[in-house]
């Protein structure tokens, strides 16, 4: 089992990370999980504590355990949020399971009477093994030797994949859902930038993006505009970090060591394509730095609709007043990042590129309706406050017990 932990719950520091490091090992199990549980706060009341999801879960399992596939039952019935799960039995036998919405992806696949389970179908290609298929919401694959069980062991009351894969967390060359590239979704989504905001698009004397999700957008927004497609944002390839999921003090220093501009666009009206706006300093940071390169005007354009709700499922934006989308407009954004205008894509336009049914997505950053019940009334209680003036204390998740 491998996992690349990216800490939605619990503390940052780096003790904390390395002593929660997945796969994480109870009694007789190995579990690495991707997601977020938001009913934190009755499972560690239940289970006597608990500092971290994994850790809640490996626990809850135990504590049901007959046979794995009733304690995954049980689990399911208990736990509310986004789980894409890989295990493995002290007997050797692995696992995997996914909430009954699949709102993250997996998907396994088989090679020479091997077996191999990945977040995304790009895992399986790099090591040469077929796809199969996706885990099923609410599914548990059982692998013992070269026997393949599969269980249905949760009733799905629909999907909800997580929108933000398209526009951002997924590889560009996976596959979500058996559908179309992840890259292929991206250039429509620059298509249908440059088809909603023609007029603006058109004072663009260049088209640049910002690597690397925002690059794919960029070849579609060119195409369809008509525009010269410029490569002056280049990311510095043994700079690892990503600003996104690092902290606020982080996310500039990490942008002016990774993030190089030609002064090729000096004298040029710019057309940046990104691929969507959280908090705002990313963005502020971005359009400092294309001025310092000489463009006379930048013009924002964002493939993801605009963000004004915190996520419950896996995404560290867990607070209202940290989304800059929350209480400002496109023109209070865009005086805030430094911007000639902000063009954000439709919800309409977004949902159509992906090639899903808006009820199979979950959209709850972009509509604040959420898919589970515990995230919509958590949503509710926080937002009324937070229109009344009153500040956050934290992940909603983490704080707030209702």
């Amino acid at each position: 089992i491998a996992h690349v932990r990216y800490a939605t719950s619990g503390r940052g520091e780096p003790d904390v990370l390395l002593r929660e490091a997945q796969p994480f090992l109870m009694g007789k199990l190995a579990l690495a999980f991707n997601g977020n549980l938001v009913n934190v706060s009755s499972l560690k009341s239940e289970l006597g504590g608990g500092s971290c999801d994994v850790e809640l879960m490996a626990g809850k399992l135990l504590k049901e355990f007959r046979d794995l596939p009733s304690a995954v039952e049980s689990f399911m019935r208990s736990a509310e949020g986004a789980y894409s799960v890989v295990g493995m039995t002290q007997e050797g036998e692995m696992f995997a399971f996914r909430d009954p919405l699949g709102i993250r992806p997996l998907c396994w696949g088989k090679a020479n009477g091997l077996y191999a389970v990945s977040s995304e179908t790009v895992g399986l290609d790099i090591n040469n093994i077929p796809y199969e298929s996706e885990v099923e919401p609410g599914e548990l694959i059982l692998w013992r030797g070269e026997t393949v069980e599969r269980k249905k062991v949760a009733e799905s009351r629909g999907r909800a994949l997580c929108a933000f894969e398209f526009a951002y967390f997924a590889r560009p060359d996976s596959i979500l859902n058996g559908g179309r590239p992840v890259y292929k979704v991206r250039e429509e989504f620059g298509r249908n930038l440059a088809r909603e905001h023609s007029e603006i698009a058109k004072k663009a004397d260049v088209v640049i993006s910002i690597p690397e999700t925002g690059d794919d957008a960029a070849y579609g927004f060119h195409e369809q505009a008509g525009i010269r497609w410029e490569r002056a944002v280049r990311k510095h390839r043994f700079i690892t970090d990503r600003a996104f999921i690092s902290s606020a003090a982080q996310r500039e220093l990490i942008l002016s060591r990774k993030i190089n501009i030609s002064r090729e666009i000096k004298g040029k009206k710019v057309a940046v394509i990104d691929d969507s706006i959280v908090r705002g300093d990313t963005s502020r940071k971005i359009v400092q730095q294309i001025r310092e390169a000489g463009a006379t005007e930048v013009y924002l354009f964002v493939t993801f609709p605009k963000i004004i709700a915190p996520c419950f499922y896996g995404i560290d934006m867990a607070t209202f007043g940290e989304l800059i989308a929350s209480k400002q407009g496109e023109e209070e954004i865009a005086r805030t990042v430094g911007a000639d205008a902000v063009c954000y894509q439709s919800l309409e336009s977004f949902v159509r590129a992906t090639g899903l049914r808006r009820e199979e997505l979950c959209l709850g950053c972009l509509t604040c309706q959420y898919p589970t019940p515990l995230a919509q009334r958590m949503a509710d209680h926080m937002r009324e406050k937070f229109l009344a003036g009153e500040r956050e204390a934290g992940r909603i998740y983490e704080t707030l017990s209702l």
